[in-house]
């Protein structure tokens, strides 16, 4: 039985040793997603529809793991996907995401829904940085929002295009999950039985989504679910010629988080982004939709040589990054991948869960016979 943080194996540990730690209306926050929870599911199983095909004698004592992905150069070949409310997890929040990302020397994602400035996350780190902008409503806002992205140096602006509307996020209705968290007789038990976690939250400094609170009280003072911010205030008109307008503002490098299909990623290059996620939102959106790597090959095949492509969702294991590759993607990103170890112990977990995935990576990396992401290829994987 493990104790702590340096015992956790894999992200399985971490997200046991997170459920202990948090309230339940927190940690299903982090563990659910839309509906049945099959498209969550899928995100990971669809690995295991595709073997790798080692190869051997190949002299693998050194290893270069590093990628180029949105024009960063990255020690390893996953990044910390942006994810919002993570002062909820653990009180250090983003700050212990940027720290350890920046020790592994990998990029970190800020999400719209920060729970720490853009501006002091800037003067943390040097590492590479993506603001995962959400289109609302409110211009003035998403004016607001580029200029502190621009202003605090961030090298990458992502558009998130798959939450149109809120996903139906049943264990959040169940538990009754609100951001700030409100308590309700069927959670008040596990709040008061967390006293660690409801201490933190009470004693700190005051949870608020920084870059929205002056212009909407929803999630900062007025309780919401994620779900019904997304069906509340993002725009539900945006379309192509929005995001090429937004990609010309920035002037930088640009991404989208959320294309699935061959059509869309086929948009994207032609708009002028740099990137794309291919995600479906970690299960959290369109439940029976496609896992993202049963969608990489054939959006490699249709776009690779034109556009960056990254996996993002349902990474667990180094194999799952290396076959990712080999189909198509030049990166990998993730969310639960290191929000379970920053719910379990702050900073030291993300920097275990960072140094658990890199150490899979290079043991993966020498038994498959490669010394550089360049080697893998299609020809090493095969599907059943």
């Amino acid at each position: 039985m493990f104790q702590g943080p340096q015992s956790c194996r894999n992200v399985e540990d971490f997200r046991r040793l997170a459920k202990r730690r948090l309230p339940a209306p927190v940690f299903h926050y982090i563990d659910g997603a839309a509906d049945d929870e099959k498209t969550y599911a899928r995100n990971t199983n669809s690995f295991d529809d595709c073997d790798l095909v080692p190869n051997v004698l190949a002299g693998v004592q050194d290893i270069d793991m590093s990628v180029t992905v949105l024009g960063q150069k990255l020690a390893m070949p996953v990044f910390c996907s942006p994810t919002a409310l993570q002062r909820l997890f653990h009180h250090d929040g983003e700050r212990a995401v940027a720290r350890a990302a920046e020790k592994f020397g990998t990029m970190f994602g800020v999400s719209s829904l920060s729970t720490v400035s853009l501006a002091e996350i800037a003067g943390l780190t040097d590492s590479p940085k993506m603001f995962q902008f959400y289109f609302h409503k409110d211009r003035g806002l998403n004016s607001a929002l580029m200029a502190k992205a621009k202003a605090a140096q961030f090298d990458v602006l992502t558009l998130t295009v798959d939450t149109i509307t809120g996903g139906n996020r049943e264990r959040d209705l169940e538990t009754g999950f609100t951001a700030p968290p409100r308590m309700t007789p069927s959670s008040m038990l596990s709040y008061a039985v967390h006293l660690f976690w409801t201490m933190n939250f009470l004693l700190r400094s005051k949870f608020e989504l920084v870059e929205l609170k002056d212009f909407y009280s929803e999630g900062t003072k007025d309780p919401i679910t994620v779900g019904g911010y997304f069906s509340s205030v993002l725009d539900q008109t945006m379309n192509w010629r929005d995001a090429e307008q937004l990609r010309s503002e920035w002037g930088g490098a640009f991404c989208l988080k959320g294309v699935m299909s061959v059509a869309d990623a086929r948009k994207a290059v032609e708009i002028g982004a740099d990137a794309i996620m291919v995600s479906n939102h970690g299960g959290r959106q369109l439940d029976g939709s496609r896992a993202p790597f049963d969608q990489i090959a054939e959006i490699a095949d249709a776009v690779g040589d034109r556009i960056d492509i990254i996996l993002d969702g349902g990474v667990r294991r180094g194999t799952h990054v290396l076959k990712a590759l080999a189909a198509g993607a030049k990166a990998c990103s993730g969310g639960r991948l290191y929000l379970y170890a920053l719910a379990a112990a702050g900073q030291p977990g993300v920097e275990k869960a960072l140094l658990n995935i890199r150490s899979e990576i290079e043991r993966d990396m020498k038994l498959m016979g490669v010394t550089q992401i360049s080697a893998l290829n299609r020809d090493m994987l095969r599907y059943r």
